[in-house]
């Protein structure tokens, strides 16, 4: 009997998606399952879904507050409907996603929400109006949302060695923190060094198995947005790390459809990404109070600390993943600023220059 092959993270994160994706499709207007299929070769299943959601929100809010759609189940809602809509109906949904209420609870979208509901829109109007069954694009019409840029938090150099001793001794646990610590300590150490020293996203460390890391050339192999590999290198503080855990790794029995995840859970399955975010705000939160530190904002943390090093911009756009360098620029450009203003006493004009008057 053939042995059934192991699907990697990746694999399964497309399954599932796939599987959400078809329950999704069955309450969605018929002419969507067309629209869902022409972009299928140049979206990734993860984005696929989330502009299904977004699109049964915005076909529900029709139903409730826009008399074109107000009689026929949402399955049924012609394409013509599309037509018929103006700016104005798009703008009202907009401002509607700012606040609503939905089983009973507030929602709530900010700007990076709302261009995300606009883009999904924007994708399903442009589709049926290149293929010319629509003859207006109302969505085009209404522009994005504009974002205030957020502050950058990341970890200073000294917050990062306190937060890896941290990890190390746990000595800010509670009692029952300190029971679950001694279980997964060394775990835990390589895991937050691997992110603290590569600068990878958390779903690319959960999705790394055993033999994506090599310790011959120092690199992991890595499965990067958009689908393509890459194989980050690391340094000797990661190397050290990796090897103490991989030592205890070796006498883990993983759970059937687990054995070639590299971290894991105490349930002995493949490390979620929600479980690392809850494990690193277990340990910043002893760190600091003053900033919500994420894994993103260890990556955040990694990339400054690289740009500092070596004021080399590119590297750090190659190094973390970015399709465009002016997105790394504009994350690190308070970190150009900074070198800037170093360049104010670095140049002296005069051995003894005259002091300043009282």
């Amino acid at each position: 009997m053939a042995a059934v092959r192991q699907n990697n993270y990746h694999e399964e994160q497309n399954r599932q998606n796939i599987l959400k994706m078809r329950a999704v499709l069955e309450t969605l207007p018929s002419f969507c399952k067309t629209y869902f299929r022409g972009i299928e070769e140049y979206t990734s299943s993860r984005t696929r879904l989330a502009y299904a959601y977004d699109l049964r929100l915005f076909f529900e809010y029709l139903q409730e507050h826009n008399p074109v759609c107000a009689k026929p189940e949402m399955k049924d809602i012609p394409l013509e409907v599309l037509d018929r809509l103006t700016r104005i109906d798009i703008e009202e949904y907009l401002e509607y996603m700012s606040l609503y209420e939905k089983e009973g609870r507030e929602i709530t979208n900010d700007e990076r929400g709302k261009e995300r509901k606009l883009a999904a829109l924007r994708s399903l109007y442009n589709y049926f109006y290149q293929s010319e069954l629509l003859k207006n694009n109302p969505a085009s019409l209404v522009p994005m949302p504009k974002k205030h840029e957020k502050e950058i938090i990341r970890l200073e150099p000294n917050e990062v060695a306190i937060l890896l001793d941290q990890v190390e001794d746990g000595t800010k646990l509670t009692k029952k923190e300190l029971e679950y610590h001694k279980k997964t300590r060394v775990r835990d150490v390589a895991l937050l060094t691997l992110l603290l020293g590569t600068g990878i996203r958390v779903s690319e460390c959960v999705g790394l198995d055993i033999q994506d890391v090599n310790f011959d050339v120092g690199g992991i192999k890595i499965r990067r947005k958009g689908g393509y590999e890459a194989v980050i290198y690391f340094g000797e503080e990661v190397e050290t790390a990796l090897l103490d855990y991989m030592e205890e790794r070796n006498h883990i029995i993983p759970m059937e459809g687990h054995e070639n995840a590299l971290f894991l859970s105490l349930q002995s399955r493949r490390m979620a990404v929600r479980s690392v975010e809850n494990l690193v705000k277990k340990y910043a939160s002893r760190v600091t109070t003053l900033k919500k530190i994420t894994p993103h904002k260890l990556r955040s943390t990694y990339g400054t600390a690289l740009y500092r090093e070596t004021n080399d911009i590119y590297l750090v756009a190659d190094v973390l993943g970015h399709k465009d360098v002016n997105t790394t620029r504009k994350h690190y450009a308070a970190q150009a600023d900074e070198r800037r203003r170093s360049a104010a006493n670095a140049v002296r004009l005069r051995e003894n220059p005259p002091q300043a008057r009282d």
